[in-house]
């Protein structure tokens, strides 16, 4: 898996971070999945090596205008070109009278299937709302003035590496049978041999987990819902000294995410959706929220625009310093081989 941010702001965009929005791309299967998705994120489409045309499926998480204004434009321009064949939108119950009220006056006509799925019920019951055979979702309720949701993905175990000399020695015939035996299969042979794959392949290979949380202040379900997870995606919209207008407003501190993190015992923790007051020049800035963060919880990025993640499944590794965004000029240092983040090119 990997997390491309395209918007890092709350509330308005800045010069250098647009309103929130999260890319998940699937490079095995040629996918793309969006998470919120606020004014101008396909423009940011436009300045990344993000292929908008994979774009299969969309997760809102609550009904804020910095997460949902550029949506209906987003739908709109795919189904101007012609290639979609449909996306499954999930997200709050008034997500649907939203965009159909948008498209309908406006007069836009999308022309491909849009298939809304209310994710209320599965956060509240504590259900899997996506299972696709590779890949699970699940959600739950977050505390914040309305109805919003977190969700986090995780991929399924893999089958071990297939030994392919050891199946050749027991005169296993190479064609369509190895397929089944690397998905750690039973196969029959003609010889009347019955060969278990899970005896030709190594350990289970386990899948990575990425949990997106925005926007609430502290609560126990997102630690719940971010337990172990590689990579945390939460909110961090105050600093720890604004903390009494951060539960006044249902947001979080840089500490309250650090502390998320912490409880829940992730492997690595991104900051998102950062106040535009916290800018250079400026008496806090972003890179003080950050430390605030580290305090408390070592492994934590600061993320930006552009800003890519490889997620891995492993054990914590020390962080490599956040990439620049595209206008910086500056070269991103090196990161972790098994955890990398590095910038976008410059378009």
């Amino acid at each position: 898996m990997q997390v491309t941010f395209l918007g890092t702001s709350s509330g308005v965009p800045t010069r250098s971070r647009n309103v929130s929005a999260v890319a998940l791309r699937l490079p095995q299967r040629s996918e793309l999945w969006l998470f919120d998705c606020g004014e101008g994120t396909q423009h940011q489409f436009l300045r990344s090596s993000l292929r908008v045309s994979q774009l299969r499926r969309v997760f809102v998480t609550h009904m804020h205008g910095d997460h949902i204004f550029g949506l209906p434009g987003l739908l709109a321009s795919l189904g101007m070109a012609g290639s979609c064949s449909g996306i499954d939108l999930y997200g709050p119950d008034r997500l649907r009278d939203y965009l159909e009220g948008v498209l309908h006056t406006s007069s836009t006509r999308i022309g491909y299937p849009l298939r809304h799925h209310q994710v209320r019920q599965a956060a509240e019951q504590g259900h899997l709302l996506l299972d696709d055979g590779d890949l699970t979702v699940r959600c739950t309720p977050l505390t914040h003035r309305v109805p919003a949701f977190g969700y986090r993905v995780d991929q399924k175990p893999r089958p071990g590496r297939f030994d392919v000399a050891r199946a050749q020695a027991l005169g296993i015939p190479p064609g369509p049978v190895y397929a089944e035996l690397k998905q750690g299969r039973t196969v029959s042979l003609e010889d009347g041999r019955i060969i278990r794959g899970g005896s030709l392949c190594g350990p289970p290979q386990p899948g990575a987990s990425m949990v997106y949380c925005t926007d609430t202040v502290f609560c126990e379900a997102a630690v719940e819902l971010a337990r172990g997870a590689d990579l945390l995606i939460h909110e961090s919209t105050f600093s720890h000294g604004e903390a009494e207008l951060a539960y006044q407003r249902q947001h979080s501190t840089s500490t309250m995410a650090a502390q998320t993190a912490l409880a829940a015992g992730v492997k690595q923790l991104a900051l998102t959706h950062l106040s535009p007051r916290y800018v250079a020049g400026n008496a806090i800035s972003a890179e003080d929220l950050v430390e605030e963060a580290r305090a408390i919880f070592a492994n934590t990025l600061l993320a930006k625009d552009f800003l890519t993640l490889d997620v891995v499944p492993g054990p914590a590794e020390p962080l490599a310093e956040a990439a620049t965004a595209p206008s910086s000029g500056a070269a991103a240092p090196r990161a972790s081989p098994r955890r990398r983040a590095r910038a976008a090119p410059q378009p």
